[in-house]
């Protein structure tokens, strides 16, 4: 594919890189737009892409490292200084962590944040999914001889067997997702509830991509650990619908019995 998107002098511009890019200041530009349609500050839209850079970077080699341990403890310099080896589940809880601390600190309701957040990281990942794509990363699946199928000789991880080229497989997903989600985002939920459902769309799509991955299976011979991981995503965001569901019909009960004295 196209590794190199543009070269001047020592300057190189990589496609992972303009994607991440991209990843970020598009859906941060929507997020100003959806915190102030909703009565917040734009600015926290900002603040918030700068803490899940941050923290997403240090969540993705963390987990890496974890991933390959083994070979981290022989030669730790290839992985603490190296560019590569950033790994997207790593890099959603060490981003989730950084933006729940930020937002806290703000003190805004953390919920009407993540409904706003939720949306945009579907579309973020799918850019990201666009730059592993491009640059050829070695995020593909084994040889297929499918119609669809790809070969990345010129990629950083080459290939000149057609595979099955799985980040389009998750972009397709998360887009998907992403414009579902975009298209009743205006419709009156319990606050969090787009939050639980970007849970469970990031989970469906990557436990369903994770079947035409080379990742190693560490369950039952079929299931990897992002698959795992997946099912947790997944049952954490029935769970969150679930529970703030439950809080809302609590407090609309509350209020009615709060009103009741007043009418009579």
């Amino acid at each position: 594919m196209y590794p190199d998107i543009l070269k001047i002098g020592p300057f190189t511009l990589h496609s992972f890189g303009l994607m991440a890019m991209l990843g970020f200041l598009i859906p941060t530009l929507i997020m100003r737009r959806e915190f102030s349609r909703k009565g917040m500050e734009p600015e926290l839209a900002n603040n918030i892409a700068v803490a899940a850079i941050i923290g997403g970077f240090i969540g993705a080699r963390l987990y890496y490292i974890i991933e390959h341990w083994q070979d981290f403890l022989k030669h730790p310099s290839d992985y603490i200084i190296s560019g590569a080896g950033l790994v997207w589940y790593g890099g959603f809880f060490g981003g989730a962590l950084a933006t729940i601390w930020l937002v806290r600190h703000y003190k805004v309701s953390f919920w009407k944040a993540a409904d706003v957040v939720g949306p945009q990281l579907l579309l973020g990942q799918a850019f990201g999914r666009m730059g592993c794509l491009l640059a050829a990363d070695g995020d593909y699946g084994p040889p297929s001889d499918l119609p669809w199928a790809m070969a990345f000789p010129k990629g950083v991880v080459p290939t000149e067997v057609p595979v099955h080229p799985t980040p389009l497989y998750e972009i397709i997903f998360l887009l998907a997702f992403f414009t579902i989600l975009w298209k009743i985002r205006q419709r009156t939920f319990p606050d969090g509830t787009f939050f639980g459902l970007y849970f469970i769309a990031a989970g469906i799509g990557r436990f369903i991509t994770e079947f035409w991955r080379t990742t190693p299976k560490l369950a039952f011979g079929w299931m990897s650990l992002a698959q795992m991981i997946s099912i947790g995503m997944i049952i954490t965001g029935l769970a969150i619908i679930y529970w703030r569901k439950q809080r809302h019909e609590q407090q609309a009960l509350q209020s009615q019995r709060t009103k009741q004295p007043a009418a009579n």
